[in-house]
């Protein structure tokens, strides 16, 4: 007979507000209850349910990454060397899986020079990331465009993606000299000659450029753009605001979410003027911004951030969160800033981004090994999609 549904017992489920021992129920792809401290046995029927008995780990939502860039280097790990999309979508999907990010707002940039950057291979990928969450996925895909406000001949591209529906996330972004990350003087230059291995006379040519098309931006096209964002409902974003000034010019386009603010100032600014500020898992990881810019974990402990993305290592997200908790700052809320904040942001927390009755059964088991956690398994819609043990193991489980 087929199971009716499914218990996970035995575990510390991370809540919205709290972290409680109990045990939840899945019908159908969705919690349908939630059981705190032991759960009876004649609750739960093992003859009639399938029966996943957590032993103790923490189960958390499943993790929802609203701007990582990895599907393009999946694609193009070195430069000039394309690999097939429907591999790239393949195994990156399976890396995200095991990471335990059930939703992915896959960032694509529609702009010049950086990375996978050419228009033609831009709508290529987005086409196959719409093909293949329609035909089959282990994990929930959208698509994050990243607009370059100096890629002028991009904005009727942008404009066409929006309105096919092709777009779940835009930003705005601006990657030129004198500005942004690129604000020191010659920073603008020396990144690109280390990405592009290009020579000192070249790289001249290519920053005129960008500043003249810097001079060139016709505002009122970015704003007719933020509202036809705004009219199919998409959120917007602005990306490495580096002044109160940078957001009061975003405000003007309705942005909701302040990507990677660059300093302490500027992510307080953000949240005084109620935008969701976003940082980065790999600066909270690693301790600090590999540009010297501000550290993330600075922002979230000053309470001027909302939430985590992966940026460009989908396996740090995860492990950010459980850096986060101290003495001020609990577990369920480090976790919410990797799913429920997310979620309230692009729209979607009504059925997505904590562990409530009526969400999706999108969920994560997860034990604590030597203090990193590690995921036994990624559950997406009630189904398994990632499940991991070891062979054999001494290390101390916290």
């Amino acid at each position: 007979m087929a199971a009716l549904g499914t218990w996970i017992i035995n575990a510390y489920l991370v809540l919205p507000n709290k972290v409680s021992m109990g045990n939840l129920f899945i019908t159908g792809g969705t919690i349908t209850n939630i059981v705190e401290g032991e759960a009876p046995h004649s609750f739960i029927d093992s003859d009639k349910h399938e029966v996943i008995d957590a032993q103790g780990a923490y189960v958390l939502p499943g993790l929802i990454d609203i701007h990582c860039d990895a599907i393009e280097k999946e694609v193009q790990p070195r430069p000039n060397t394309l690999f097939p999309m429907d591999l790239a979508l393949y195994e990156l999907e399976k890396k995200l899986a095991s990471n335990g990010i059930t939703t992915m707002y896959q960032s694509v940039s529609l702009g010049v020079g950086l990375s996978l950057r050419g228009d033609d291979l831009l709508v290529q990928l987005i086409n196959q990331i719409i093909k293949y969450r329609d035909e089959r996925s282990m994990i929930r895909h959208r698509v994050h465009l990243r607009y370059e406000l100096i890629h002028l001949a991009g904005l009727q591209l942008a404009e066409e993606l929006i309105q096919t529906g092709a777009v779940d996330y835009l930003s705005f972004m601006n990657h030129g000299p004198g500005q942004g990350q690129y604000k020191r003087p010659g920073s603008f230059e020396a990144y690109v000659m280390k990405n592009q291995g290009v020579d000192k006379e070249e790289v001249k040519k290519i920053a005129d450029n960008a500043i003249k098309k810097q001079e060139a931006i016709n505002w009122d096209d970015i704003l007719a753009l933020s509202q036809l964002a705004h009219k199919h409902q998409i959120p917007i974003a602005s990306h490495d605001d580096d002044s109160k000034e940078a957001i009061s010019k975003a405000l003007e386009f309705g942005v909701t979410v302040s990507e990677f603010p660059l300093n302490l100032e500027t992510a307080a600014y953000a949240k005084e003027k109620q935008l969701f500020v976003c940082v980065g898992a790999p600066n909270v990881v690693r301790g600090g911004s590999h540009d010297k810019n501000m550290r993330a974990i600075d922002a979230i402990h000053a309470g001027t951030a909302h939430i985590l993305c992966s940026d460009y290592l989908p396996s740090s997200l995860l492990a950010a969160v459980f850096v986060i908790p101290n003495e001020n700052i609990t577990l369920s809320e480090a976790v919410n800033m990797a799913s429920l904040h997310p979620a309230q942001v692009m729209g979607i927390d009504k059925r997505f981004g904590s562990i409530e009755q009526g969400k999706a059964a999108d969920l994560l088991l997860v034990k604590s090994i030597n203090g990193y956690p590690w995921i036994k398994r990624t559950i997406v819609d009630g189904t398994t999609v990632y499940s991991s043990d070891f062979f054999h193991g001494i290390a101390e489980e916290i």
